[in-house]
């Protein structure tokens, strides 16, 4: 559980050198660790997202059920990644997507109370969570440039480029539904790229 935290309090430096041990210490006293099996949610669609979680094994998805009944994936996060709906959690309201386990699952977790306790306390610390929000704001934009200027093909050879450590972690169905794509044009999209 300890190296657990360490491993995300080493995470933080990397981003943050500059932050002291008296800093990183009582930033530490303010997280939890979540253990979560295959199929636990993280988050249920219409809850408010209590705290964020940043992944130190496993991985989870992310995705919302469309009017039709649906459900469509809008992202996979594993090791190092925060499994979050950031909008939702920065402002406490329901969320429209559910965060769901597709592996056994380790988290460190901060409340949403103890990180606003952390940005008035901890001034050197709020510049780490700018920085994440704008790495998951970064993210969030180049998946929606990415349907408009990317054909199916292109999202998938970036999906392997970005991903590749996910590629054998995810279902087919899953991956389509995140690609925006069938089944069958994904099989057709993987064919035509084996033969060249």
């Amino acid at each position: 559980m300890e190296s657990d935290i360490e491993a995300f309090l080493n995470s933080v430096k990397q981003i943050c050198p500059n932050l002291t041990d008296d800093e990183l210490t009582q930033y530490a006293s303010k997280l939890t660790i979540e253990e979560l099996d295959k199929k636990d949610f993280f988050l249920q669609f219409g809850k408010v997202q209590k705290c964020i979680g940043f992944v130190i094994n496993g991985l989870v998805r992310s995705s919302f059920v469309d009017k039709d009944g649906n459900e469509i994936t809008v992202g996979f996060y594993s090791e190092g990644d925060y499994a979050t709906h950031y909008p939702a959690f920065i402002t406490q309201q329901p969320s429209k997507y559910s965060i769901q386990c597709l592996e056994p699952t380790t988290m460190v977790c901060l409340s949403y109370e103890n990180m606003q306790w952390i940005y008035e306390h901890l001034p050197n610390l709020e510049r780490y969570g700018r920085l994440v929000a704008e790495e998951i704001l970064k993210r969030q934009q180049a998946r929606i440039e990415s349907f408009i200027f990317q054909t199916a093909e292109e999202r998938y050879l970036d999906f392997i480029k970005h991903h590749s450590g996910l590629f054998n972690r995810v279902s087919i169905s899953h991956l389509c539904s995140f690609l925006g794509i069938e089944r069958q044009s994904l099989t057709r999209i993987r064919q035509k790229l084996a033969h060249q």
